[in-house]
């Protein structure tokens, strides 16, 4: 497990254009101050919700202006709500579009969170504007940022600890291995194939949703629903499956939201990561040579996802992959995705340990990696218990499928042996593989 703390603090990439339902006009100048306005009132009534539901339609459809921008960044600057600047405003900054004055307001919520590398790095941005009138001020910033990045290098007083303590960080949790697996150990030599010689290591990053909440902190507090679920589990599908090849070790790379004083909670992306983001997971992971990142949106009863394919040593994006699917539609597309990954990677089966074979239901699959990786973060105590949602049901899922294939029935016996922990009991005379793997698992998970 690794932890990837500065994520948020890096400028993001907008929110998905080619999946993107088609865009609203840009508001006349008019609406948009009485928008702020209204925005600015709720701010003054201490309603700071009310504000951020405002500043959320406004900005998916005027977020490209730049009086939208430093509008919303100066008033919640000014009334303290640095993190929301952040939240809000650094996913769509851009210096050459927006201009200077939301630059040095998203500057100035970092150095009030003591996120010095971010600073750095919208400085940078900003130094590269070559604007005269700007420099002395900018040079007080940097000074700001020395003296802050010399202060983390210091003994810190209990003082500075404290402050520094109540700052949210993000936490990136990495799942090496099908997260099934895990609590069937004694059997590693018959499921895991092995690995050897000049493996090609790649992470699989949890997938962005962009505008798929009005309140992203008040969804995190909130049971996963589906589309949160689905931004966790497909990842997980990827690193499975690439797990079964001679050629590659994969991990999945999953956020986890902590707060001080606070249970930790399910992080949600708003926007996909961007190259500085990666160069981040970079430096905490050894020897990555691609990054799968992406975004997922629902509209209806219609999905929509785009995969980026990173090449970590000149990091570049090398490759784009899309699908649409409806429920009715879900299985056959998701397949069709699945199968141009492996072939685009040159994915060949590893040959030894268990013997792979797609799902042929692969949405109902979905779930129960879903469930999987959720229960897992609860046994290991670094979510709560209270962040699974419906585990009943999906398990009732991961039931009906249990006997498609061996996998199927060791991800059923490791799902129900952890939800029994938790005082979830599943269906009875649940349908297995008749195999001998199968029946060793069963042993080696009873109660």
């Amino acid at each position: 497990m690794g932890f990837f703390d500065r994520l948020s603090g890096k400028k993001m990439t907008p929110p998905l254009r080619e999946i993107a339902a088609p865009a609203a006009p840009i508001q006349p100048a008019a609406e948009v101050g009485a928008r702020l306005a209204a925005a600015r009132a709720k701010l003054e009534a201490l309603d700071l919700p009310g504000a951020l539901v405002i500043y959320e339609e406004l900005l998916a459809v005027a977020g490209e202006r730049a009086d939208v921008l430093v509008g919303i960044s100066g008033d919640l600057g000014a009334r303290g709500h640095v993190g929301q600047i952040i939240e809000l405003v650094a996913p769509r900054y851009d210096a050459e579009r927006h201009g200077p004055a939301t630059g040095i307001n998203l500057l100035q919520a970092y150095l009030v969170t003591r996120n010095a590398d971010a600073a750095q790095h919208v400085l940078d941005i900003l130094f590269a504007l070559n604007r005269p009138e700007l420099e002395e001020r900018l040079h007080g910033f940097s000074n700001a940022i020395a003296e802050m990045i010399h202060e983390r290098h210091a003994p810190l007083d209990p003082g500075a600890v404290a402050q520094i303590a109540e700052v949210p960080k993000v936490g990136l949790i990495t799942i090496s291995k099908p997260i099934w697996f895990y609590g069937l150990e004694p059997l590693a030599e018959k499921i895991l194939p092995p690995k050897e010689g000049r493996l090609r290591r790649v992470a699989f990053a949890q997938l962005a949703l962009p505008g798929a909440y009005a309140n992203v902190n008040a969804a995190m507090a909130q049971p996963e629903d589906e589309l949160a679920r689905l931004s966790r589990a497909l990842p997980a599908w990827l690193a499975e499956t690439f797990y079964f090849s001679s050629a590659y070790a994969p991990v999945a790379a999953l956020g986890v939201m902590n707060r001080p004083g606070l249970a930790a909670q399910p992080m949600i992306f708003g926007a996909e990561w961007s190259a500085e983001n990666l160069s981040q997971l970079v430096e905490t992971s050894e020897g990555l040579d691609y990054v799968f990142t992406g975004a997922l949106r629902a509209m209806g009863d219609e999905f929509e996802i785009i995969l980026r394919v990173w090449e970590v040593k000149k990091l570049k994006e090398r490759k784009a992959f899309s699908a649409k699917w409806t429920r009715a539609t879900a299985d056959a597309e998701l397949a069709k995705l699945h199968e141009l990954i492996r072939t685009f990677m040159e994915w060949k089966p590893a040959g030894a340990g268990l013997a792979y074979a797609a799902p042929a239901q692969p949405r109902a699959w979905l779930d129960t990696l879903g469930a999987s990786l959720g229960t897992f973060l609860v046994e290991k105590n670094i979510l709560p218990k209270e962040t699974i949602a419906a585990s009943d049901a999906l398990l009732a899922t991961a039931a009906a499928g249990a006997a498609a294939a061996e996998a199927s029935s060791l991800a059923y016996l490791s799902l129900s042996a952890r939800l029994a922990k938790l005082g979830v009991n599943g269906p009875t005379g649940v349908t297995l593989c008749a195999s001998p793997l199968v029946a060793e698992a069963k042993q080696i998970l009873a109660p």
